[in-house]
């Protein structure tokens, strides 16, 4: 799994992970069943640490993007069932739509760029040729 991650950035690495693997399954880069890397190789792959991976592995958990088992390791669950969407998703949304309000947008102007956005990132992974992120 290919992560493109900014050191430089002020967003947390485990926040840059989930965020990344948030949508890679939305854009079907990431599919329901397919297996996740385990802790300690993406670390390695990334080049970060451990518990760094854990962290955004626990977020993904509790958010119910991904499930682990013992046996199977860290199984993608996209189509089982819509995990509710996140309060803070819902205020980050909040805050977005304000912005677009402030900056002169619309309702309709609004929507259609909403919908412009959402047309790219289903289009993401045929880009992509489906490879993983």
């Amino acid at each position: 799994m290919l992560l493109q991650l900014d050191f430089e950035s002020e967003t947390p690495i485990y926040q840059q992970i989930r965020n990344q693997i948030v949508i890679g399954i939305a854009s079907g880069a990431l599919r329901g069943g397919e297996r996740l890397p385990t802790i300690r190789a993406l670390a390695e792959e990334s080049g970060v640490n451990m518990m760094t991976v854990s962290k955004a592995y626990q977020l993904l958990r509790q958010e119910g993007y991904i499930r682990a088992d013992r046996r199977s390791g860290t199984i993608v669950c996209a189509g089982e069932g819509r995990p509710p969407v996140p309060a803070k998703t819902m205020e980050t949304l909040r805050l977005c739509l304000s912005e677009l309000r402030l900056a002169g947008m619309d309702e309709e102007e609004s929507l259609a760029l909403c919908r412009r956005l959402y047309g790219e990132s289903r289009c993401a992974a045929r880009e992509n040729g489906g490879k993983p992120i």
